[in-house]
This record gives structure tokens, sequence and C-alpha cells, in this order.
């Protein structure tokens, strides 16, 4: 699959291990690179203020101690506790590259490196190939009300063809996300649903509705969609539920790639 950068993943796929909530394990290339990290158990809650808390229902699939060698976080931001918790933050030290936002960069310590939307991260694969990760844009709600700032990732090795792996990160569907869909031609996009909503936010969504889902389904017209941030928090108000009903009634169920927690699984692209 190639970008408009030229840049391609491998031809015969991905492993994705899917840890709960936010949080994916991916292997591309014998690169291992960890999404948002959040490994609290269930039963957890956090008060970021006074006005509201966030509760966790489900306990992660993967112990944190059972991950095995992590060569990359990537951060979608360092600010909400649904996609870096307790023990998420304190696995961030022993993880050489943290990769999120400009500002979240300074709260994940020395290994914490910040990117602006379109700016990039070159990390060599086992086998001497390079992996590009490119930062693209998010907006974590609302205009003017967003909870911000955040960003989402693709990921493309320089030389081979017609593959690229999107990570939307926290965001709702909107122009930024849709410029990803243009810019790269896209064959398997983790999408972050959940429509998730706090009462200091007021009654918006802050990431992807089922239906926004879709929308970006049609955008990235030849991938495979992988849902993550549907599970696992109170505060998110749309589920699995939701999201196979939107796909199936655009008749689109069949791009959707529902992963077992806790089972390692290989995405062909």
């Amino acid at each position: 699959m190639i970008s408009s950068n030229g840049l391609g993943a491998p031809s015969s796929g991905v492993t994705l291990t899917y840890v709960g909530g936010s949080t994916v394990l991916i292997d591309c290339g014998g690169i291992r690179m960890l999404t948002d990290p959040t490994f609290d158990p269930a039963g957890s809650e956090f008060s970021p203020t006074a006005e509201y808390t966030l509760s966790k229902t489900l306990s992660p699939a993967v112990d944190v101690d059972s991950l095995g060698k992590i060569d990359v976080i990537l951060l979608s931001h360092a600010h909400h506790y649904d996609n870096l918790d307790s023990t998420g933050r304190a696995l961030l030290a022993s993880v050489p590259v943290v990769l999120t936002t400009e500002a979240g960069a300074a709260q994940c310590g020395p290994n914490g490196i910040g990117l602006r939307p379109w700016h990039t991260f070159d990390t060599k694969a086992p086998d001497g190939r390079t992996l590009r990760i490119i930062a693209t844009p998010a907006r974590h709600g609302p205009p003017g009300g967003d909870r911000g700032p955040v960003i989402g990732f693709v990921l493309a090795f320089s030389d081979s063809a017609d593959c690229a792996v999107y990570i939307s990160g926290d965001t709702v569907w909107y122009e930024g996300v849709r410029q990803v869909s243009t810019r790269f031609r896209v064959k398997l996009a983790i999408m972050f649903f959940g429509a998730a909503k706090v009462s200091v936010a007021g009654p918006s969504h802050l990431t992807m509705t089922a239906d926004e889902g879709v929308i970006a389904a049609q955008h990235f017209e030849e991938a495979l969609i992988v849902p993550l941030h549907f599970e696992g928090w109170m505060h998110f108000t749309e589920s699995r539920d939701d999201i196979d009903r939107a796909f199936k009634a655009t008749q689109l169920h069949h791009r959707l790639r529902w992963l077992k927690p806790g089972v390692e699984t290989m995405i062909p692209l």
C-alpha cells in the first residue's frame, strides 16, 4: 500500500494483541509498539479534578509484566487516565522511546519525544529496514471545546509498497482525520471509538461515535477497521454493539476486525 510519502508496511501484515481499552500491542516487522498503556485493575478510579471521576470497569487482558520487550510507546496524549493510567505511566521509564504530543513529552520522563502533526520519527527493524512513524492530527472533542492536545500515528516502512497502518488516538471525525485518508493509502486503521463523555466537558462526545467510524471507514476505503477504546471505562457511552449496528446498517460490517483480548492476532495486509 503506497502512501503519498512513498512508504509502506510489510506485505505479510502486522500482529496485534489487544490488552483492553485504548491499549494494543503491535508487532510490525519485529518492532514492538504499545498504544496508550492502561494496566490498572477493574475498580480503579481517578479524579483529575473535583468535578468528575473516571472509573475503570475491566482489568487488562495482559499483565504488564507479561508484555516482553517494548521498543516504542505510541501515546496519543499523556493527560487522561483512560489513555495512560498509573501502571501505564510507571511503564514509560522502561521503554526507550515514548512518542506523544509536544505538550505531553515532558510528562513522560527522559524517553519522551514530542511530535507535531506530520512530523516523523524513524526506527530500525531487526532486518535493517526503517520504520517511519508519522504523527497525525487529532481533535479530542468539538471545535473550541476539545480536551487536547492529542495526536494519532501512521506506521510505514520506507522500502516496501502498498501498505500503511493508521492509529487514530483519541479523536472525533473532522478535517484532520480526513487529511490522513488523502495522504496515505491505509490498509489497517486502528480506530478509537466509545463516544467518550465527561460531565466537565458537557454533552459533546470526545472520541468517535459509531456513525463517525463509518464515515472514517468510507474515507479509508481500503482499510480493515480494528476498534479500540469502546469498553473498559464507565465514561464510554457507545459499545461494541453500537459499532456493529452502525457498520451493518451501511453494509461495511465485513471491514471490521474485532480482536480477542489477550490473543495474538495476525492481520494480513
